[in-house]
C-alpha cells in the first residue's frame, strides 16, 4: 500500500502547481484582453505582419529580383518603371527594399530568440542557486557587459572565419552570434533580479518543503512567474537587433553582398545623398518603420504584463 503522507504531499504539490499555472493563465488572458484593445498594438501588429509577409514572400510585392540591374539607368530617380528609383548599379531600389526585409527579420528574430534562451537560462540558474554558481555567471556577464557594443561586434565578426561563400545563412548566423554574445548579459541580469524576488515567495518555499526537485521548482513555479520582464525585453530588443544589423552592415562588418540588406543599401547610398537621395531615403524609411513597430509592440506588452502600470 502507498504511504498516505506521500500521497498527501503529491496532492498538495499538484494543487500548488495548478494554482500557479492558473494564476499565470489568468495574467496571460488579462494581458491579451488589454493588448487587443490598444490602437497602437493593432497598428504595430499590422506593420509587423506586412513585414513578415514581405520577408517570406517578396514575390507578392514585386516581379523583379534584387539583382535585376540595368547599368544604363544607374541612379535614375523614381519613375513609373522603378517606383523607388535605381541605385548605383541600376538595380531597382523598390525590389531591393522588399527583399532586404528578409535578412533584417531573420537576424532580429533569431538574435532575440537566442538572447532570450541564453539569458533566461543563465539568469535563472544564477538567481536560484546563488553562491559560487551565481558568482561565476555574474562575473562572466560583467565581462561581456563592459564591452562597447559596436567595438565588440566588430571584434567578434572579424574574428569569425570568412570566405567566398554566398550562402544566406552563414553570414546571417555570424551576425546573430555576435549579437547574442554581447547582449545576453542584459537579459541574464534582468532574469536573475526577477528570480531573486520570486524564489522568496511562499509557493516556492512550500514546493521546496514538500520535496520538489530544483528542476521542477524552476520549471513549474519560478520560470512562469519570473519570465514576464524577459519577454518584454526580448520584444523591444527585436527591433533594436534589426537596427544593429543594419548598422553593422553599413559599417561593412555585418552582412555583405550578395546578401540583400537595408544596411548594405544605405552604405551604397553614402556620398550620393544630395544628388540621389532616393537611394538612401527608402531603405532608411523601411528600417525606421520596422524598428518603431517592434518598439511600440514591446512597450505595449510591458504595460499589459505589469499590473502596476494599468
Amino acid at each position: 500500500m502507498s504511504d498516505p503522507s506521500a500521497v498527501s504531499a503529491d496532492l498538495t504539490s499538484a494543487h500548488v502547481g495548478e494554482g500557479s499555472q492558473e494564476s499565470a493563465r489568468s495574467l496571460g488572458r488579462d494581458a491579451w484582453d488589454d493588448l487587443r484593445k490598444r490602437p497602437m498594438v493593432i497598428a504595430a501588429v499590422v506593420m509587423i505582419g506586412i513585414l513578415i509577409v514581405m520577408a517570406a514572400f517578396p514575390g507578392l510585392f514585386t516581379s523583379r529580383g534584387p539583382r535585376d540591374c540595368v547599368p544604363l539607368y544607374a541612379r535614375e530617380g523614381p519613375s513609373g518603371d522603378a517606383w523607388f528609383g535605381r541605385d548605383l548599379l541600376g538595380c531597382d531600389v523598390y525590389a531591393r527594399t522588399i527583399y532586404g526585409a528578409r535578412a533584417s527579420v531573420v537576424v532580429g528574430v533569431l538574435a532575440a530568440a537566442m538572447v532570450f534562451v541564453v539569458g533566461v537560462t543563465l539568469g535563472m540558474i544564477a538567481g536560484y542557486f546563488g553562491g559560487f554558481v551565481d558568482t561565476v555567471i555574474s562575473r562572466t556577464a560583467d565581462v561581456f557587459y563592459g564591452i562597447p557594443f559596436i567595438l565588440g561586434a566588430i571584434i567578434v565578426l572579424i574574428s569569425l572565419p570568412t570566405g567566398s561563400d554566398t550562402a544566406f545563412w552563414i553570414p546571417v548566423m555570424k551576425v546573430v552570434l555576435a549579437l547574442t554574445v554581447l547582449v545576453w548579459p542584459a537579459m541574464g541580469r534582468l532574469m536573475r533580479s526577477s528570480v531573486l524576488q520570486i524564489k522568496q515567495a511562499d509557493y516556492v518555499a512550500a514546493a521546496r518543503a514538500l520535496g520538489a526537485s530544483s528542476p521542477r521548482i524552476l520549471r513549474t513555479h519560478v520560470l512562469p512567474n519570473a519570465v514576464q520582464p524577459a519577454i518584454v525585453y526580448a520584444t523591444v530588443a527585436l527591433g533594436a537587433f534589426i537596427g544593429a544589423e543594419a548598422t553593422l552592415s553599413y559599417l561593412g562588418v555585418g552582412l555583405r553582398p550578395p546578401v540583400v540588406s537595408w544596411g548594405i543599401d544605405i552604405n551604397r547610398a553614402t556620398g550620393y545623398m544630395q544628388s540621389s537621395p532616393h537611394m538612401l531615403f527608402f531603405p532608411a524609411v523601411f528600417l525606421s518603420i520596422t524598428v518603431l513597430a517592434f518598439i511600440m509592440l514591446g512597450d505595449a506588452v510591458r504595460d499589459a504584463l505589469d499590473p502596476k502600470l494599468r
